[in-house]
């Protein structure tokens, strides 16, 4: 699926947008486009630490959000698209056993909502649901 276009005034507003708005655009704009985008470095993919010691893995709705993110020790990371089914069948059921969070649509400052991943499947299930 080719991604949708996305200008850099887009991004730097979504950017600043507190945290519930983010979330929410991040929900439609996945359901919507059915890719979710991370980045991955030679070394795998980027983890972000928490406060309680928890990975998380940074997700983002376009891969210009994740370009961005690409920088100092990440500058060797590129933006990878994940298949919405893959993500839901495949890296939900993985994430929640390996005990990892979800980091939705960190901005440059890292500030993201932390999620579980079966709570971030089931709203995107939600969301879907409302797009038949």
């Amino acid at each position: 699926m080719k991604e949708y276009k996305l200008g850099k005034k887009e991004i730097e507003a979504v950017s600043a947008l507190p945290y519930g708005a983010r979330y929410a655009y991040f929900i439609k704009k996945v359901a919507d486009w059915k890719l979710i985008w991370t980045l991955e470095s030679p070394d795998g993919f980027v983890l972000l630490g928490s406060r309680d010691g928890r990975e998380r893995v940074p997700v983002w709705p376009h891969s210009e959000f994740a370009r961005r993110l690409a920088v100092d020790k990440w500058s060797d990371a590129k933006a990878t698209s994940i298949p919405l089914d893959a993500w839901l069948d495949l890296w939900t059921p993985g994430l929640t056993r390996d005990n990892r969070l979800v980091a939705v649509l960190p901005n440059t400052r890292l500030d993201a909502t932390s999620i579980e991943a079966q709570k971030l499947a089931a709203d995107i299930r939600e969301e879907l649901g409302r797009l038949i």
